[in-house]
């Protein structure tokens, strides 16, 4: 153990685009192992990245409260268990949580929520990715909040995603006919190609709503949205009847300076009797334990892809972020530190 503890903080709220000014190095002291009952600290190897983050460092009201600025940057990672008073998490053992862009932290505070233990056989890569938070999202999303039958029609925005990417296998495996929306021809092959999608969208040079015209006569039965603007405006449009749509995220808007004007079809909600469900993982963890294990099953079956894009050095962190906003990340983006 080194005595220093590498960190990136936030320096300063983002104003519209996120920016590598919006960052900062410093250096801080590790923190001293006297820990109190049922504390662990840890150390990172590897720093998982979301949109959501972009989120996170606004000052307004969400779901989580906004990052203190000066702070390190909140963010999922797997780490490594370096002393422990806590008989649940041994030392050695790896664990993943939101510990931050830094090397060191402590964790499994009162009050807190606690770290997940990583089993023997998983690797940080697949416990940030294919069995981390953004699968978990698409199988919760799905099937709890969806209601996603056999013989639906599905669409998914962002598909080539992280969390995209596995919602579309889900659906497939579910037995729905499952149409993806990604940015690009070669996310697009993708999407038919490598995760089973029926048809694909590349919405930046396709109409998607002409698209979904011909690709979804009957209408969207379920909607699994990732996007936001434009996108769920044309998933409104052909929203089936009594069909369903899944709010997951919005990284259309992420960067706004403001908030772009709202979907302005929402009076076809009314006339197909549709509805339209916002929906966060942390209020559904009752059901984290089954739905891992069923992509847990997927997974060692050959039944699910995924795509990580693994950088490296503690360096690069906040270069890492900035490529969820470009479309430079191929798969669930990652970072190795150790």
């Amino acid at each position: 153990m080194t005595s220093l503890n590498r960190q990136w903080v936030l320096a300063r709220r983002p104003v519209g685009q996120v920016s590598l000014e919006d960052f900062a190095r410093r250096d801080a002291l590790v923190p001293v192992p006297n820990l109190a009952a049922g504390e662990i600290l840890v150390r990172v190897v590897m720093i998982g990245f979301d949109p959501a983050q972009r989120g996170w460092m606004d000052d307004g009201d969400s779901y989580m409260p906004p990052m203190p600025v000066g702070g390190p940057v909140r963010g999922s990672a797997a780490a490594r268990v370096e002393a422990s008073n806590n008989p649940a998490y041994p030392e050695g053992s790896l664990v993943r949580g939101l510990f931050g862009w830094q090397d060191y932290a402590v964790t499994a505070r009162v009050g807190e929520t606690p770290p997940v233990l990583i089993p023997l056989g998983v690797t940080p890569e697949e416990a940030l990715g294919v069995l981390g938070a953004a699968s978990l999202t698409a199988h919760i999303g799905l099937n709890r909040v969806g209601r996603l039958r056999a013989g639906d029609t599905v669409l998914v925005s962002g598909a080539a995603g992280a969390v995209g990417s596995v919602a579309v296998q889900i659906a497939r495996l579910k037995g729905a006919r499952v149409i993806g929306a990604a940015g690009g021809p070669e996310k697009c092959r993708w999407l038919t190609s490598d995760y089973g999608a029926d048809a694909a969208i590349d919405y930046r040079n396709e109409n998607v709503s002409e698209r979904l015209a011909i690709l979804a006569p009957k209408g969207i039965d379920l909607f699994f949205d990732n996007v936001g603007g434009a996108m769920l405006e044309a998933g409104i449009d052909h929203v089936a009847r009594f069909g369903r749509i899944v709010l997951c995220g919005a990284i259309s808007g992420y960067n706004d300076v403001e908030a772009a004007p709202g979907p302005r079809n929402l009076m076809r909600m009314i006339a197909q009797r549709a509805e339209m469900r916002g929906f966060i993982l942390p209020d559904h963890l009752d059901h984290v334990p089954a739905a891992r294990h069923e992509l847990e099953v997927w997974l060692r079956a050959g039944k699910i892809r995924y795509r990580v894009d693994i950088q490296e050095g503690f360096e690069n962190i906040s270069k890492t972020f900035l490529r969820l906003f470009s479309g430079l990340n191929q798969g669930k983006q990652l970072l190795r530190l150790l």
